[in-house]
């Protein structure tokens, strides 16, 4: 079993920053890729960035130029830095991993996790 654990959330005003940490631990023998996702009121589920094992990133075009997402695999910590918010960046972000567990013995397996998400409001 893997858990994530997210903090970082918070208040914050227009325009200000925040940074979020999502740190996974538990059966991990690797880690593919990591990303933070939202969820704002009365919303689907969205996708803010992603960043591979590799350091590729991916952004939704609503984010691009203000948040960073950055991964230390030795800590297998997932990091967003969020610039310049406004107020439609008001969610609940969750963390997400894709893990692969397991050993040569017992064989691997596969398998997304969710952090259980941190709530960000961006308000004056």
């Amino acid at each position: 079993q893997v858990q994530l654990v997210e903090s970082g959330g918070g208040l914050v005003q227009p325009g200000g920053s925040l940074r979020l940490s999502c740190a996974a631990s538990g059966s991990i023998f690797s880690i593919n890729v990591m990303g933070w996702y939202r969820q704002a009121p009365g919303k689907q589920r969205e996708l803010v960035a992603t960043i591979t094992s590799g350091g590729s990133t991916n952004y939704a075009d609503s984010v691009k130029g203000r948040f960073t997402i950055s991964g230390d695999n030795a800590k297998n910590t997932v990091y967003l830095q969020m610039n310049s918010l406004k107020p439609e960046d008001t969610a609940v972000y969750y963390c997400n991993a894709g893990v692969t567990s397991g050993s040569d013995q017992s064989g691997y397996t596969y398998r997304v996790y969710w952090g259980q998400g941190t709530l960000v409001t961006v308000s004056s």
